[in-house]
């Protein structure tokens, strides 16, 4: 796995920003720097792409996706992003952006922890071009270094609202009660999944009881809250096997919170259908 945790601040495009964009005719570093970044890696940043005219294929946790004009993929920190190896025939604009950026804007995005699970956005003619328009300015203005930083963050800001705003045009707004504690619940396994809460701990600290808490996240995700946390578990188990990142798999289930490195292997059994060793086998055979 190649480190990639100070790309933005190596290749940034503003004196004060950590941020760069791309499209077919701009941004493009050459290959002797490219070459060094391997095709698949875990993003340390986020990352956006939005098709203007043509198809590419782009994977995120493994999982392929098709992006048409149109249509907006984002991949968030930590997320296994795959690449294609060609670029040709689609007009294009991607963005990479990091939690120093988001942290001077003036709300939050709750489409970037991606509630209702979709990784790809379809976007409507009007917001699209739109969103042409905001990357556009956007490219305008990475085109100097010394650019007000104020002036880029004011176009992020637009972007990312109208992102959110397409993310939940086919559900309920995140000011919807539920929505917003789902996203709460959410968050909150993201930030403790190591530790293995359980579901009454997690119902208190949102103020919920266990009945409510299960009704919303099944709702939302379609899992029950217990579901939800074992396959985030599984998610990261997935992701650092890709990179081989523990020397071994008693390793790898004390790091992720498991005291029973049996019971571990016997989990990720029940919940992909294969053992560990025939995950791994399966990802040196791709």
């Amino acid at each position: 796995m190649q480190n990639l945790e100070s790309f933005l601040n190596h290749y940034k495009q503003n004196d004060k920003l950590p941020i760069r964009l791309i499209s077919p005719n701009f941004g493009h570093l050459p290959p002797e720097i490219t070459s060094i970044y391997c095709p698949a890696h875990r993003k340390p940043h986020y990352f956006l792409l939005f098709v203007i005219e043509g198809l590419t294929r782009h994977g995120v946790d493994l999982q392929q996706f098709d992006i048409k004009s149109n249509e907006l993929l984002f991949v968030l920190p930590h997320q296994i992003h795959q690449v294609p190896a060609s670029k040709q025939g689609i007009d294009y604009f991607k963005l990479g952006f990091d939690e120093k950026c988001l942290s001077l804007l003036p709300k939050q995005y709750p489409f970037l922890i991606n509630p209702l699970n979709n990784q790809k956005i379809q976007l409507p003619p009007s917001a699209a071009a739109r969103l042409r328009s905001i990357f556009k300015m956007l490219l305008e203005l990475l085109s100097t270094m010394d650019t007000d930083p104020e002036l880029i963050l004011a176009h992020l800001n637009s972007l990312l609202t109208e992102i959110n705003t397409a993310y939940f045009s086919f559900d309920k707004k995140p000011t919807d009660d539920k929505l917003s504690q789902y996203i709460s619940f959410k968050l909150y396994v993201e930030n403790n999944y190591t530790d293995h809460p359980s579901i009454k701990d997690i119902a208190a600290k949102l103020a919920l009881n266990t009945n409510s808490l299960y009704n919303i996240v099944k709702h939302y995700s379609g899992l029950s809250p217990k579901e939800f946390i074992t396959n985030r578990l599984i998610m990261e188990v997935k992701r650092r096997l890709y990179y081989s990142e523990s020397n071994s798999i008693k390793e790898l289930a004390y790091e992720l919170g498991f005291n029973d490195p049996e019971y571990f292997s016997r989990l990720f059994k029940k919940a992909t259908g294969k053992t560990i060793a025939t995950f791994v086998q399966d990802l040196s055979g791709n």
